[in-house]
């Protein structure tokens, strides 16, 4: 197995991810987040250490994050962006969206979440994939297009609001270039064009029935990298282990980067998975013990960072 990257946590900026009323500022953010990557270091000095992508991309979070002395403790940052969905900018200006976050740090820019729904139509997504990987392709390290799988309509996308949200909820279920069934649709064939320059990144719920089903997938389709999550709430459930180890161990032929993120409700300053946790170093004791578990593989093939 290859874990060729930690990432922490997935959209920090964003009032879905992170709780924007307990932590205003992202202080508490801040100091999580180096205690993560300090106890990351401290398990293996060579597995580089990702900013979780943000979203929106904003250079001033950045900026202020690096006042709080933060990108001194990670080795890449991340950004998404769904310009055809959710953004207020438009798809050809990709390339100007990387080059704000590079002006501001020295750091290397992945993007680890991009993606274009078929909410609309399918075709919306075949030409917002090729014109994706045309913007895209040789300017970040990594590119985690996003996602494999549609959301299965039984199940809730994360986010706070859910259905008050209107469109802009429903839009979470049609990501996928395969149908919530397993079948592909019209993307999925010029996604395999564009790999293995182009991964996919695809969340795996607890005890997820797509897991051997996505494996296959990503091997017909050429994918070589993939970016996934670990789930800290998820830890706390019985089997826990048992399933983390399942998860990545039929990912094993992949090049994983792997996101860790969700507070447990009972370790939250509130109880909910956007709080910042009560302590940490808790936190940081997770990352560490995955870390441990799941980390030391071979990176000949590993993104720089």
């Amino acid at each position: 197995m290859t874990v060729e990257a930690a990432m922490i946590w997935n959209e920090p900026n964003n009032k879905s991810h992170w709780d924007p009323e307990i932590d205003p500022d992202w202080t508490k953010f801040a100091e999580m987040a180096k205690v993560a990557c300090q106890a990351i270091r401290a398990e293996d000095t060579h597995l580089p250490r990702v900013l979780g992508g943000m979203s929106p991309i904003d250079p001033l979070f950045i900026q202020r994050l690096a006042g709080y002395g933060l990108l001194d403790h990670v080795d890449a940052v991340a950004v998404h962006g769904f310009p055809l969905d959710w953004n207020l900018w438009q798809i050809g200006e990709w390339p100007a969206k990387i080059d704000e976050i590079r002006a501001v740090t020295d750091k290397p820019v992945w993007v680890s979440e991009v993606g274009v729904s078929t909410f609309g139509a399918d075709e919306v997504q075949l030409w917002g994939l090729k014109r994706t990987a045309e913007l895209l392709t040789g300017r970040a390290p990594r590119i985690h297009w996003y996602s494999l799988y549609d959301l299965p309509r039984t199940w809730e996308a994360t986010t706070r609001h859910r259905e008050a949200e209107g469109s802009s909820y429903y839009r979470h279920f049609a990501m996928g270039i395969l149908r919530e069934d397993g079948t592909p649709k019209p993307a999925a064939e010029e996604f395999a064009r564009h790999t293995p320059a182009l991964g996919l990144c695809q969340w795996f719920h607890f005890e997820d029935h797509r897991l051997d089903d996505a494996v296959a997938w990503m091997k017909r389709l050429g994918v070589t990298y993939l970016r996934t999550g670990l789930s800290w709430a998820d830890s706390f459930r019985p089997d826990a282990l048992r399933w983390f180890d399942r998860q990545m161990e039929a990912l094993a032929d992949f090049d994983v980067t792997v996101t860790f993120c969700f507070t447990p409700e009972h370790r939250g300053l509130a109880p909910h998975h956007t709080s910042p946790p009560k302590a940490p170093e808790e936190f940081g004791e997770f990352c560490a013990a995955m870390v441990r578990r799941y980390g030391g593989g071979d990176r000949s093939r590993a993104a720089p960072a």
